[in-house]
């Protein structure tokens, strides 16, 4: 029974993120740079290495070569290939830490939106707070004024009398 409360968190919590990435143009763009580099990097290997026999070949090279997974499977062999996959494994590189600030990006400001209105909310308060405080002073400054002004009459009633 917990564990399905906790899956059942954990697909919600899933749930979230992607409909906060869902509006991030930046991770699609991400996206078609990584298909778009994957094929143009897979013609260019199957052009260039006797080792790639297949365009599909090329492109599964150049995607598991960018994300780093390396099966090994498809191996270029020629001095070109493997230069051009070494430039891949570089762009795959890149590629982890622009989806990594992405994803941060993403969580971090639907954080930092729920704290902005948290802070207006407080800074609301302090301003009434502050008028209310304002006011107190003003009174009391005025009440000081007729107490001096009281003590004075007194004083000199009280000089008066003698």
């Amino acid at each position: 029974m917990k564990i399905i409360m906790i899956l059942t968190e954990a697909l919600s919590l899933f749930k979230n993120l992607v409909n906060d990435l869902r509006g991030k143009r930046s991770l699609v763009y991400l996206l078609i740079l990584a298909f778009s580099v994957a094929i143009a990097s897979g013609l260019i290997l199957y052009l260039l290495d006797p080792n790639i026999h297949s365009l599909f070949d090329g492109i599964w090279s150049a995607w598991v070569t960018m994300t780093l997974v390396g099966f090994g499977d498809v191996v270029p062999t020629s001095f070109l290939g493997r230069l051009l996959s070494a430039t891949l494994i570089l762009f795959g590189l890149t590629l982890f830490s622009l989806f990594t600030a992405i994803l941060s990006v993403t969580l971090i400001g639907k954080n930092i939106d729920t704290w902005g209105h948290d802070v207006r909310q407080l800074e609301q308060e302090t301003s009434r707070i502050e008028t209310e405080e304002n006011q107190i002073l003003h009174e009391l400054a005025r009440l000081h004024e007729r107490m001096d002004a009281l003590e004075k009459q007194l004083s000199s009633g009280a000089g008066k009398d003698s």
